[in-house]
């Protein structure tokens, strides 16, 4: 006699298996999550007293990273600098995700404190929920970030952000899985950062196409000229990496000029160590003697070094030895005949309007009390009383507060242009800031509005050459931070890959 076939029942029996089996799991991890806290918990580990819960506390709320981050930021390179600022990014979207998703979707209590000694426990609880561990989270999401932007400063930091997550074990505040949930987050959030903002490694190779240069390792036929103001240490370090090399320290102004130009004519390789305004003298020199220009990076934002991808003076070392070097191309501004003004080339940028002001008034105020105080000073000054500048561009009268032309187009990462990805594409980025009220409100939507588009207040396009005239007598005009004064017309355009420029083909 057979038994009537139920297909109801058999599904019923495999939700039941299935909800059998995962409640098994979740047993099974909870057990082990309590064996191994009981073990942390009676185990002696020497010397951690002193160390973890203070280390556990100083990561409240951020603060031990945001701390690393300034050091970075001060004491760093750009790379460092880049690396900071992607571990707070990557910080600040694990802390969103853990307080809005993680706490709230799965409420487990805090561990019991019966086994964890009163030396080890925090002096105050924490009060959130258990799952997942928001200071692990933290510690994961700024250490990977910052490894993905360095290595050298990932590894310096993640030591520190594993005895954080594993103090929070050890002094009882949260179970392994808790831990190991939130370094998960932590780490993704990191990854996701990457997605939305590439690392320096992910960017194409800014500069091309390839020049052939000779190798020169250990700074044979080079000779570095060096920027007083960027510091006899600098001098230093590059005498150290290139003991081959001749160095040369000289003052800005004429002086530097003059030895760039005795320099250029006796090496096979020109070297310079300044800000961006030293590497465009040394470019002028470079171009018209025909030799490879090596730039070592001195000033304080070193935009040219920067967009090649040269974050060091090892970078520049490396590729002075393997032979690596790119063609760029070069901005140049032209005035009429007569007009008394000297022409003159660009890497960067060339503007008109209030940026030139700015920079003077920047540059009067930074001796006193540093380039950045300088910079915000020189900006409420110059928008407070600056008025819009007139000049005719392309047959068209106009009033504006700002024209930039950029030696190769910007790209965007954020709001505002910050880096080109191809230094010989042989077109000016040229964006207009039109006249009117506001200027600060017009210069904010300007950055807003992107590379390429147009709107009331600011207009972008891509050109060859731009043509500007009536301009009143001694209007100041600014190039790689450096300004001079000009009147009556000028003429922007390019020259294609005018320079060459060592740079190593691979990243570090």
């Amino acid at each position: 006699m057979t038994a009537d076939f139920d297909p109801a029942d058999v599904a019923g029996f495999r939700g039941t298996t299935r909800l059998s089996g995962a409640r098994s799991l979740r047993e099974l991890m909870s057990a082990w999550d309590r064996k191994v806290f009981h073990r942390v918990a009676t185990r002696d580990w020497p010397g951690a007293h002193p160390m973890l819960p203070r280390l556990s506390h100083s990561a409240n709320h951020g603060l031990l990273w945001f701390g690393a981050a300034a050091g970075m930021a001060v004491l760093g390179s750009p790379r460092a600098r880049r690396a900071a600022a992607r571990g707070v990014v990557s910080l600040g979207l694990a802390s969103l995700t853990v307080n809005t998703l993680g706490k709230r979707s799965v409420r487990r209590a805090r561990p019991v404190l019966d086994h964890v000694p009163l030396m080890r426990q925090l002096k105050r609880q924490p009060i959130t929920t258990s799952f997942p561990s928001g200071h692990s989270a933290s510690a994961a999401a700024f250490a990977t970030g910052v490894a993905l932007e360095s290595k050298g400063w990932g590894a310096a930091v993640a030591p520190v952000a594993a005895a954080v997550a594993f103090s929070r074990i050890y002094t009882g505040a949260h179970y392994p899985s808790d831990v190991m949930a939130g370094m998960a987050i932590g780490a993704g959030a990191a990854f996701a950062v990457r997605g939305l903002v590439p690392t320096r490694s992910q960017m194409p190779s800014p500069g091309r196409p390839h020049a052939e240069v000779p190798c020169l390792p250990g700074g044979k036929d080079v000779v570095v000229v060096v920027n007083s103001a960027a510091g006899s240490a600098r001098a230093a370090q590059v005498r150290d990496a290139l003991p081959l090399a001749e160095v040369v320290e000289c003052r800005s102004g004429e002086a530097l000029v003059a030895e760039l130009e005795k320099a250029a004519a006796n090496c096979r390789a020109l070297g310079v160590c300044g800000g961006d305004g030293t590497v465009n003298a040394a470019a002028e020199a470079a171009i018209r003697h025909g030799v490879p220009l090596a730039v070592f990076p001195g000033g304080t934002l070193n935009h040219f070094a920067s967009d090649l991808g040269l974050d060091d003076l090892h970078d520049t070392c490396r590729a002075l030895a393997s032979g690596d070097a790119v063609k760029v191309d070069v901005g140049r501004f032209t005035p009429e005949p007569g007009s008394g003004t000297r022409p003159g080339i660009f890497l960067n940028t060339f503007s008109l309007g209030v940026y030139p002001e700015l920079v003077r008034v920047r540059e009067r105020w930074s001796p006193r009390i540093g380039g950045w105080p300088a910079g915000v000073l020189a900006a409420l000054r110059v928008l407070r009383g600056s008025g819009p500048l007139e000049a005719e561009i392309e047959g068209r009268r106009r009033a504006l507060w700002l024209l930039f032309a950029g030696n190769c187009l910007y790209q965007r990462v954020g709001p505002a242009p910050s880096r080109r990805w191809d230094l010989a594409d042989g077109l000016l980025d040229v964006r207009v800031v039109h006249g009117g009220r506001l200027p600060g409100v017009r210069l904010l939507a300007a950055a807003a509005a992107g590379p390429l588009s147009r709107s009331p207040f600011h207009a972008a396009v891509r050109v060859r050459e731009l043509r500007i005239t009536g301009l009143a007598p001694r209007t100041p005009i600014a190039y790689d931070g450096e300004v001079t004064l000009a009147s009556g017309v000028l003429l922007v355009d390019k020259l294609d890959e005018a320079l060459t420029v060592y740079r190593p083909l691979l990243p570090a």
